[in-house]
């Protein structure tokens, strides 16, 4: 009889290690954070293992790391505060690509004034605010169709996609160069030893800085998890759900035009072609980091290594010389291990 009661236990013993395990590598960002440690480990022995240089474990590696991931990482903190209120953005590259190119179009191509059609060129700074503020009208438009018709978030946002799309291929079908300096700035780095480290990057850390702040340490940022946690709870208990919701959408679009400046001062020009994946590669990134697609639960810090984790996948694989394809499926596999994951750790919650 006693060794039939033991069993038993020894089995719940055996979950509850389980449960605990899954319930560590789903909360962010520890989960992600180790498996980033895991594909840089991955990809820094395979070159000892085929007896070729180090390739990986370079400071000009990581640092290309570093800048490769500034653009999608912005897109990214968007994309989090949009998924943390229990929504999703699918427009995001294709408004990073218009305020791309209508920044770039102001500066260098100009605006028609006056009855002879005379071209006036905007002042580079100017031409960035204007585009600024297109971004953060086109979020606020999505916000609006959100908390004001009840629209469902994914339908909105695919619209607003093909309506940028046609408005960028209005717009200019042709790459845009020849900038002004002010638009390039950005791209300009700080040399430390081997490593570049460009001002756009550094942008995009501290917009992930200051969004940790928002979410961790202020009012609203407990008002966006409780919204997504259940929304009609959050307002019955006072929370303002659509000013804050619409507030969200705002903001990501304005992050999503500040990913498009940071875009002209990486490629040096204004590109209709931009973020036709960007939407997709975002939402993995989120996923990765660890914040659930049903909103409510998540860390800015884990979308920040959930880029980190697509960037450093793409570069070993392109070291390995793998076919771009293959970065893809890679990818794809990877979002669906991470939303079961998800899955399962609240199947376990509950």
């Amino acid at each position: 009889m006693s060794v039939a009661n033991s069993s038993p236990k020894a089995s719940t013993g055996q979950s509850s290690v389980f449960t605990d395990i899954l319930g560590m590598l789903a909360k962010p960002p520890f989960g992600p954070l180790l498996f980033l440690i895991l594909t840089c480990a991955v990809f820094g022995l395979l070159p000892l293992i085929q007896g070729e240089p180090q390739r990986f474990f370079t400071v000009r590696n990581f640092a290309l790391i570093f800048q490769q991931s500034a653009i999608i990482g912005v897109l990214a903190i968007g994309q989090t505060l949009v998924i943390l209120t229990s929504g999703i953005d699918l427009s995001n590259g294709l408004i990073m690509a218009f305020v791309s190119v209508i920044t770039t179009g102001l500066a260098v191509r100009g605006v028609p004034f006056g009855p002879d059609g005379q071209i006036i060129l905007v002042n580079p700074i100017l031409a960035m605010f204007v585009g600024l503020l297109v971004g953060g009208v086109s979020g606020w438009l999505n916000g609006i169709l959100v908390t004001g018709l009840k629209l469902p978030p994914f339908i909105v946002t695919l619209g607003t996609l093909n309506i940028m799309f046609a408005l960028t291929r209005i717009y200019t079908t042709a790459t845009i160069n020849g900038l002004p300096e002010p638009l390039l700035f950005l791209g300009e780095a700080i040399t430390l030893g081997e490593a570049k480290i460009p001002y756009y990057a550094v942008c995009a850390v501290l917009f992930y800085l200051v969004i940790w702040f928002i979410l961790s340490q202020t009012q609203i940022g407990r008002h966006i998890y409780a919204i997504g946690d259940n929304s009609e709870a959050a307002g019955l208990v006072g929370i303002p759900v659509n000013r804050i919701l619409l507030t969200v959408y705002t903001f990501a679009g304005f992050l999503y035009a500040v990913a498009a400046i940071l875009l002209i001062a990486r490629q040096e020009n204004g590109d209709p072609q931009a973020g036709q994946t960007s939407n997709l590669e975002s939402i993995t990134a989120v996923v990765l980091g660890g914040t659930s697609l049903f909103g409510g639960r998540g860390h800015i810090m884990g979308t920040l290594i959930g880029v980190l984790v697509i960037s450093v996948i793409r570069n070993g694989l392109t070291q390995q010389g793998a076919n771009p394809i293959i970065q893809t499926l890679v990818t794809g596999i990877l979002v669906i291990v991470a939303v079961a994951i998800d899955q399962l750790s609240q199947r376990i919650s509950k």
